[in-house]
C-alpha cells in the first residue's frame, strides 16, 4: 500500500511551513505532489489523483499547505490506518455527526450539545485567543498555538477539509470534480465530498491527527463561500446525521 498527498500552493518558492510539511510528509514515507497557481481545487484534486497512478487501495490525502504534522510517523501512520476498511470512506481531524439545514459543520450551537468530533491546533499571529480556543502554550515571537477541541474522535458525516484522507477507490466513487450547481471553484469542496462519501454508505472518521493550522480559517467572509454554501443546501436533503 502507498500514501499519496496532494497540495495546492501558489509560489513556485515554498514558504517554510509549505516545505516543511512536505520534508514531514516525505519522512513519514508519503509521496507528495505540489501543484502550483491553480484555477480550482475542485480540479486540482482530480488532476492531482490522476497522477498519483495510485492502486484503489493506495491512500490519497488531500491537505492544505499551511499546515504543520509535529508528530511521530507511527502515530501518522496509526491514524491513517482507518483507511484500509472497506466501510471507512474518508477521515480527518476534525468534523460533526450531525450537519445541520445551515450545512456550517462547526455551528457553535451544535458544538456546544456535543455532536463535533475531533481536534486541531491553530497558529496565531497578535491576536488574542478566540472564546472557543483553550491556550496551549506559547511560542518564540508573538505566535500562540490554540487548541480547539471539537469533540472525542468518532464516526461523523462531514469533515473539516485542512486534511482528507482517502483510500483512492473512495475518490473514485465520490468523484472530487466540481458539481454543477457550484459557483465558486474553492469553497465547500470539503463538506461536498464527505457528505458525499456518507451518503454512498462509507464511514466518515474523525481521528486523533497532530495538526498545527497556520489559520483558524477566515473563508466565511468570501461571496464564493457562502454561494456555494447555498447551493449546497438548495441541492442536498438536510439535516445529515449518523
Amino acid at each position: 500500500m502507498n500514501i499519496f498527498s496532494i497540495t495546492c500552493t501558489r509560489d513556485l518558492k515554498l514558504n517554510s511551513v509549505t516545505q516543511g510539511l512536505v520534508d514531514t510528509l516525505s519522512s513519514f514515507g508519503v509521496h507528495s505532489k505540489l501543484l502550483f497557481n491553480q484555477t480550482s481545487i475542485f480540479e486540482a484534486y482530480k488532476k492531482g489523483i490522476i497522477a498519483c497512478d495510485a492502486d484503489d487501495t493506495d491512500i490519497i490525502i488531500l491537505c492544505h499547505d499551511d499546515i504543520q504534522l509535529p508528530g511521530k510517523k507511527e502515530d501518522f501512520i496509526a491514524a491513517l490506518s482507518l483507511c484500509v476498511h472497506k466501510e471507512t470512506g474518508i477521515i480527518g481531524p476534525a468534523g460533526t455527526t450531525l450537519l445541520g439545514a445551515d450545512a456550517v459543520w462547526w455551528n457553535q450551537e451544535r458544538w456546544q450539545s456535543g455532536y463535533h468530533r475531533g481536534m486541531v491546533r491553530h497558529k496565531e499571529h497578535f491576536k488574542p485567543p478566540p472564546v472557543a480556543y483553550q491556550l496551549e502554550k506559547n511560542t518564540q515571537g508573538c505566535s500562540r498555538i490554540y487548541e480547539t477541541n471539537y469533540g472525542p474522535p468518532g464516526e461523523v458525516v462531514a469533515l473539516d477539509g485542512l486534511f482528507l484522507a482517502a483510500r483512492k477507490e473512495v475518490w473514485d466513487a465520490v468523484g472530487v470534480s466540481k458539481p454543477e450547481y457550484f459557483e465558486g471553484n474553492w469553497d465547500f469542496y470539503d463538506i461536498h465530498y464527505t457528505t458525499k462519501a456518507h451518503t454512498l454508505g462509507y464511514k466518515n472518521h474523525a481521528v486523533f491527527l497532530d495538526i498545527i493550522h497556520q489559520s483558524a480559517g477566515t473563508l466565511t467572509g468570501r461571496d464564493s463561500w457562502h454561494k456555494n454554501r447555498e447551493s449546497f443546501i438548495a441541492n442536498t436533503e438536510l439535516p445529515l446525521s449518523c
